[in-house]
């Protein structure tokens, strides 16, 4: 389920635009990404803070939760982006909820000057709580 470069460099230009809209006042620290729905729909998000601090969602999570709100639970790839100078990994809830869609995702995480580096979710969370292993 590979993408073309011109479909890979599309994903990872709206994830930097979804970082545009990042609320992080408090870290500082601004987090887009893009979500390639198996249809070909985007769906962006980006990371919201909260002066409590657990409250936050992180622009994966955001991404996927617009996603399912209307109807998208099938999904091929997710670009991320930040103002790291090396690449951008998922944390590990994150992670979590991609595998909860997808146990073979595409993982584009990126740098500033648009270079990625792809894993597949599985390399990401090898061992993880998946659909697959509970509902035997």
């Amino acid at each position: 389920m590979s993408l073309s470069d011109a479909e890979i460099q599309s994903l990872i230009e709206q994830s930097f635009e979804a970082k545009k809209f990042s609320y992080s006042p408090y870290s500082k620290f601004p987090v887009g990404a893009a979500l390639l729905c198996q249809d070909g729909t985007v769906v962006t998000g980006c990371n919201v803070e909260n002066a409590a601090y657990a409250p936050a969602v992180c622009a994966e999570r955001c991404a996927y939760t617009k996603a399912i709100s209307v109807g998208q639970k099938e999904f091929k790839a997710i670009a991320i982006s930040s103002n790291l100078d090396d690449f951008i990994a998922p944390c590990g809830v994150c992670r979590q909820t991609m595998v909860e869609f997808s146990e073979d995702i595409d993982v584009y995480m990126t740098k500033p000057d648009g270079t990625y580096k792809m894993m597949k979710i599985t390399e990401l969370l090898p061992h993880s709580f998946r659909p697959s292993r509970l509902l035997q």
